[in-house]
């Protein structure tokens, strides 16, 4: 018999109550149609003025300028930065991701000498970067030459800290077609990418700004919060998929509401 007894009153359920109690909860679930979901949504006040300054807080650390500069001036939402800075930092990604390590790094110097001095591992990162590109271009003796004159002294002088990084970049060298090496993944545009962002962020900090956008956080923690609403409370709500649309709808296996169990 799994019904609970009554306890009386006064009284604490029972270690063995309180499991049924959670159990009983569990399989009961709860379901709210679109219609009730509508109107919970449109109880939270969302103040304006914070939309419009998670809009303005993407639109810098994405490096859109001109969008950015646009909408400061229709919407009258204040930025925190020079929007001139936005123009260097994202030159300096898009050469990076082109492959153009020293004009990077030359432009970054001029930015700031202190970012690259302060942050080793970037630098090492920036070196190796430079490396890829020698063997993607199949200048095997640059490559070599780059990486005993450069990279080693940087590996004695850190206690050995990048070993695995440099070996699996020499790999590259070890074939005669690079794109067959287990590390050819280092030669596609991903790295670059990763490369570039690492820089960016360092960039952004040291001009005291935030690292990521937080519109993207926020999808992130939404997304997170339904999947916990769904998967350890059993609730049936209507989900945001689209993140584009931000049109909340109920899946298919949702569309039926739970039956009253009592």
């Amino acid at each position: 018999d799994t019904r609970m007894p009554l306890a009386r009153r006064g009284e604490a359920p029972t270690a063995r109550e309180a499991a049924l109690l959670r159990a009983k909860k569990r399989g009961m679930g709860s379901h709210l149609c679109s219609e009730e979901w509508g109107t919970k949504l449109r109880e939270v006040a969302l103040e304006k003025q914070m939309m419009n300054k998670l809009v303005m807080d993407y639109l810098v650390i994405e490096g859109h300028k001109d969008a950015a500069a646009r909408f400061m001036s229709e919407s009258g939402t204040p930025c925190e930065v020079d929007l001139d800075s936005i123009v260097d930092r994202v030159s300096i990604r898009t050469a990076l991701e082109a492959g153009n390590v020293e004009d990077a790094v030359e432009s970054t110097n001029n930015l700031d000498f202190q970012i690259l001095r302060r942050d080793p591992a970037l630098l090492f990162h920036l070196k190796q970067q430079q490396l890829i590109e020698y063997i993607r271009n199949g200048d095997v003796d640059r490559a070599l030459s780059f990486a005993q004159g450069d990279l080693a002294p940087m590996i004695e002088n850190g206690g050995g800290t990048f070993v695995d990084e440099l070996e699996q970049t020499m790999m590259l060298l070890a074939y005669e077609r690079p794109a067959d090496c287990p590390t050819a993944h280092l030669l596609g545009q991903e790295q670059r990418r990763k490369t570039a962002s690492e820089l960016n962020a360092a960039i952004l900090q040291a001009q005291k700004q935030q690292q990521e956008p937080r519109l993207p956080m926020m999808v992130r923690m939404m997304q997170w919060a339904q999947a916990e609403l769904q998967e350890e409370h059993h609730v049936r709500f209507p989900v945001i998929d689209d993140v584009a649309a931000a049109e909340p709808k109920l899946r298919s296996h949702d569309d039926a509401p739970l039956t009253d169990q009592r």
